[in-house]
């Protein structure tokens, strides 16, 4: 049997592993699916259509799985789901999807997502992310590998942020953060490379240097986008270790509906 502290409400429809444990005045619905290896806090309301990986440390306050904040939904079954080893601190707030897209909020694996962090319906979210303290998300918006939120950064619907990005303390996003772009300010712009972080994960010198090429073809040169774009996809056979960077780059460009940060 799971360890569920006696002051617990846990449906028993709910499919929690033996090892999972709930702290006290936690609810936990019906239709919550929770892995092997979980904790979960105090205080804590997990409901809707949730399934939750293994090994996620959910501390107090949260509340997990809740309906959108979206006046058209109207009932659907949508769905929110958690990946494997994610930290969520106190006062999260994760919303389930809508039956307007996908049906799923989605958040990955090794997150570490601090407190009062808001992830709204239908958000795709990578792996080995981090959100600060009151980092906010509307609805829809993409998150890639990596990618770094500083405290209070709120960011508009559909937004999407590629690898290796970060925003700083307090951005207000309105545009998609190009892959290892550093943005900040209200509104936020471009304001350098995450070289730092690009280097405690092991890039190479010759990656970084290709990928401050890339910026520079996008920021600082004067061109165009697709100028800048022809420029960038000469530097996979300039180095071709660096390819793959340079496809998540001209992937990310192409797919970019909003427009990037300048």
């Amino acid at each position: 049997m799971a360890q569920i502290h006696p002051t617990a409400l846990v449906d028993p429809k709910a499919r929690l592993d033996e090892s999972v444990t709930v702290g006290a005045y936690t609810l936990i619905g019906p239709d919550v699916q929770i892995a092997a290896g979980t904790t979960v806090g105090p205080h804590c309301v997990i409901e809707g259509h949730t399934r939750i990986g293994r090994d996620n440390r959910i501390f107090q306050f949260g509340s997990i799985g809740a309906a959108p904040q979206d006046k058209k939904y109207a009932g659907e079954p949508t769905e929110l789901v958690i990946g494997d080893r994610n930290t969520i601190r106190e006062f999260c707030t994760f919303n389930r999807g809508t039956a307007q897209d996908g049906g799923v909020t989605r958040i990955g694996d090794d997150n570490w997502l601090m407190a009062y962090v808001h992830i709204a319906h239908d958000c795709i979210i990578g792996n080995k992310t981090i959100f600060a303290n009151n980092a906010q998300l509307a609805g829809h918006v993409e998150v890639g590998d990596w990618v770094i939120f500083g405290g209070f950064t709120v960011v508009h619907q559909f937004v999407k942020f590629g690898a290796h990005c970060m925003t700083s303390m307090g951005s207000i996003v309105f545009q998609d953060v190009p892959p290892f772009v550093m943005a900040s300010g209200n509104t936020a712009q471009a304001t350098g490379l995450n070289s730092e972080g690009l280097k405690r994960r092991g890039f190479a010198p010759e990656r970084i240097g290709v990928v401050k090429q890339m910026y520079r073809s996008l920021y600082r040169k004067g061109l165009t986008l697709d100028q800048a774009k022809a420029e960038i996809a000469a530097q996979r056979e300039a180095v071709p270790e660096a390819a793959g960077d340079v496809d998540l780059m001209l992937d990310f460009l192409t797919a970019s509906t909003r427009g990037i940060v300048r």
